[in-house]
């Protein structure tokens, strides 16, 4: 399907990789990983024509049809769902087709055009485009809103649904989760898994990867490497690599200052020079095994609060929205110290709404909110990228907009502090608007840590962000000794740094009962139609919350555990296939140490290579067939919760 033999691309006189070869077949998944800068979009772009190798042979067949998604949506007046529609170009070639035979009057012509139009799906081509719309957060009044009326956030979405239109054979996503809402993330893993063509997403949200892809190919130090199966099997794969290739070096540098101590003792002694010049041509054509470099360039803290006040904030009976119409009402919150919660809701709940109010940038319409005389809030939310000023640089935006403290230090301390976020040597004094989005969301994060907080507010925190520094983010959070309130798509992120859930729902904001994969069969169990025709609160007399009665509750609860206990079987089996390839993984390593003993090469040891070499063997075999048995059980889990 996709072919790419000994590839190299390069920017300039700078090689982004070289002699890269590897190959996709129908059916594949593939996530494309690396830091930024590495060649991930101009890969897409030696698949799609845009770029030509410098070197090698990249294969896409011509009979292939290629979905992408649009870099821009220009302005257009047209509504919503026909700019979705134009992403099937065989359903609007198959409409002109219609038209024209419809104004020729030719009865033969206009069945023709009539029977195409049938083959092109034209009768359900709207149900579709809705129910892509409808899925990744678009509601049905969305769909015949100009195209215009939409935000940069969602004129991206419909870009996406544009692209899923496409009748593709392969399919390529350039950070696809960006922009998209938890229930949305959810809704498109789904679509993908059922995807039959091939698929390419470069993305930086670890948990899609592990439930989307089946293969990784990874940019990294200049070479593309693929490897098989998801994330976290590349994680353990390259781990195994990098200790093998650690143990190597280290070796092979015990042999160097071998080789260099002979030469420095006996160069000089006429008796001992052929031999000391041997080595010297030895040491020459050594390969040198580069270190392994498994430290990311990010690696930042959140300083220790200057005071932890408790509560830190207080939440009473507290409605808000706009106008007279209560988006999130009644709500009631304490936030201490170590309380680490993160919020869950569809898209337009009230999630974000319920943010603002806490960080006093959105008012009450009912309620109370009491702020502790010594809370320092850090705020982080899309539009504080939009309040960098595009012509001042990193160092400059830390002594105006950072903490007093830091504002005060010495320019070598600032910079110090900066390269922890990824920006060093003359970076730091160059113009910030010309940054990608990433490296402005850093400077963002920067500015935030730099104030000390004690209570984060986060929304949506890891978008732009690639995933050394949403690593980064999430060591530096565990460590945090506050408290924080996280909105984020990254589920990732939200298992390692938070212990409590509440759910935004139908205007109101309670702890949520459940971890996040009940949260996803609770979105499945409630459908997008129930939640619509829910409304929340449209006045303060109606943000009193509703109950469930005594026998619906126990309905619920009732379902719920049926679920749990129809899905258990499946998990486990899921659950007991990774113990295996954990197992495997353990076992390749142990296997690589014992093949890097030099020893074991000599005639003496032959019986004990073929031993080990026959382990090997097998053991490959064994990955090969756990690989299977988790996929297809990951499967069958897959397709029970779905139908739920």
């Amino acid at each position: 399907m996709i072919h790419f033999r000994q590839v190299t691309l390069r920017r300039g006189t700078r090689a982004l990789f070289e002699e890269a070869s590897f190959s996709l077949f129908r059916g594949e998944r593939a996530g494309i990983v690396g830091a930024n800068g590495a060649g991930k979009s101009s890969l897409f772009s030696l698949i799609t024509g845009e770029l030509h190798a410098d070197a090698g042979e990249v294969q896409v067949p011509a009979s292939q049809v290629l979905a992408c998604v649009a870099q821009e949506v220009p302005p257009d007046p047209r509504p919503a769902c026909e700019f979705v529609l134009d992403g099937d170009a065989p359903l609007r070639a198959a409409e002109g087709e219609l038209h024209a035979a419809d104004a020729s009057g030719d009865g033969a012509r206009i069945g023709l055009a009539h029977a195409h139009f049938d083959t092109a799906g034209g009768w359900t081509a709207r149900s579709r485009a809705a129910t892509l719309m409808a899925g990744l957060g678009f509601s049905p009044a969305d769909q015949a809103k100009p195209v215009d009326a939409f935000s940069g956030g969602w004129r991206v979405r419909l870009a996406l649904a544009q692209a899923l239109m496409c009748p593709s054979d392969i399919l390529l996503l350039d950070e696809p989760t960006n922009h998209l809402d938890l229930d949305a993330v959810l809704w498109l893993e789904a679509w993908l898994l059922a995807y039959q063509g091939t698929l390419l997403v470069i993305a930086h949200d670890r948990e899609f990867l592990d439930r989307v892809a089946t293969r990784i190919i990874s940019l990294e130090h200049g070479k593309v490497t693929a490897y098989s199966g998801n994330y976290s099997a590349f994680e353990d794969q390259r781990s195994a690599q990098l200790a093998q290739q650690q143990s190597l070096y280290e070796r092979q540098q015990r042999q160097v200052q071998h080789l260099e101590s002979f030469i420095a003792r006996f160069k000089a002694q006429a008796t001992k020079a052929r031999q000391a010049q041997s080595r010297v041509k030895m040491l020459e054509r050594m390969q040198r095994i580069a270190p392994a470099h498994v430290d990311s360039e990010f690696s930042f803290e959140f300083r220790v609060p200057a005071k932890l006040p408790r509560p830190l904030l207080t939440l009473d009976k507290a409605s808000a929205g706009y106008g007279e119409r209560i988006v999130v009402g009644n709500v009631t919150l304490d936030l201490a110290p170590g309380d680490r919660i993160g919020l869950l809701g569809r898209n337009g709940a009230g999630k974000s709404t319920l943010t603002r109010v806490l960080a006093g940038v959105q008012p009450l319409l009912a309620g109370r909110r009491s702020l502790a005389q010594d809370t320092v809030i850090g705020y982080f939310a899309q539009h504080t990228l939009e309040m960098l000023d595009g012509e001042q640089h990193a160092v400059w935006h830390l002594r105006k907009k950072g903490g007093a403290a830091l504002a005060q230090e010495t320019e070598e301390a600032q910079r110090t502090f900066l390269g922890t976020f990824g920006f060093r040597g003359d970076r730091v004094f160059e113009p910030v608007e010309p940054f990608s989005g990433g490296e402005k969301a850093r400077l963002a994060l920067a500015i935030l840590v730099s104030h000390r907080p004690n209570l984060l507010l986060l929304d949506e925190p890891t978008n732009h962000l690639d995933l050394e520094m949403r690593h980064a983010l999430a060591m530096a959070l565990q460590d945090f000794e506050g408290a924080m309130v996280v909105v984020s798509h990254d589920r990732h992120l939200l298992r390692l740094v938070t212990d409590q859930l509440w759910l935004v729902d139908s205007g109101r904001a309670t702890p949520f009962d459940g971890d996040l994969d009940d949260y996803a069969d609770w979105l499945r169990a409630v459908p997008v139609a129930a939640v619509t025709n829910t409304e929340p609160p449209t006045s303060l007399a109606d943000a009193t919350p509703r109950t469930e009665s005594t026998e619906q509750r126990q309905q619920r609860k009732r379902m719920e555990a049926e679920r749990r206990q129809q899905l258990a079987p499946l998990r486990q089996a899921v659950n007991r296939a990774e113990q295996g390839l954990e197992q495997a993984a353990t076992d390749t390593r142990r296997l690589e140490t014992l093949l890097a003993d030099e020893t074991l090469y000599q005639p003496a040891r032959k019986g004990d290579l073929t031993r080990l070499l026959a382990e090997q063997t097998a053991l490959k075999q064994r990955l090969t067939a756990l690989e299977n048995t988790w996929l297809e059980a990951s499967e069958h889990l897959e397709q029970a919760q779905s139908a739920h």
